[in-house]
């Protein structure tokens, strides 16, 4: 059985706080370590910022939307959604320091990030469709608290 929770906001990056303190909130009943949670928080932060600022730049009135889920295993599969611009070339956008915003002064590590945190990432999107990013992480179970 699966624990979930689904959240929907406005494309405002004032609100990726608030996404990112969600999500850890949620997973918290796992009692993960302080690692886990900061990595956790870490990549929801990075798919959300890509969402809001790769996604929405001509479409400020956007949504995002970000789903959790707790398996029985004590997996975290995180799902981060927009309806945006989407992304023209996956595996170019993946390449540590790409960036298609260059005058905001960003790293262009967000997928690295990503990729380094978690078990596995997988990203869907189509030009002028959107993006979903799909983010796994089996978490060290202290207890079996996740039923």
């Amino acid at each position: 059985m699966k624990n979930k929770m689904q959240l929907q906001f406005s494309a405002l990056s004032r609100n990726e706080s608030f996404a990112r303190v969600a999500v850890a909130a949620f997973v918290a009943q796992l009692d993960p370590t302080l690692d886990e949670l900061t990595e956790i928080k870490t990549v929801v932060s990075e798919a959300v910022t890509n969402a809001i600022i790769h996604g929405y730049e001509e479409n400020p009135d956007g949504m995002v939307y970000v789903s959790a889920a707790i398996c029985d295993d004590g997996t975290v599969e995180i799902t981060v959604r927009d309806e945006g611009k989407g992304i023209a070339d996956i595996e170019e956008a993946r390449q540590p320091l790409f960036t298609t915003r260059p005058e905001l002064e960003r790293s262009g590590m967000g997928f690295t990030i990503m990729e380094n945190f978690m078990d596995d990432v997988e990203i869907q999107s189509q030009p002028e469709s959107g993006t979903i990013i799909r983010l796994k992480k089996h978490l060290a179970l202290k207890n079996a608290l996740c039923n």
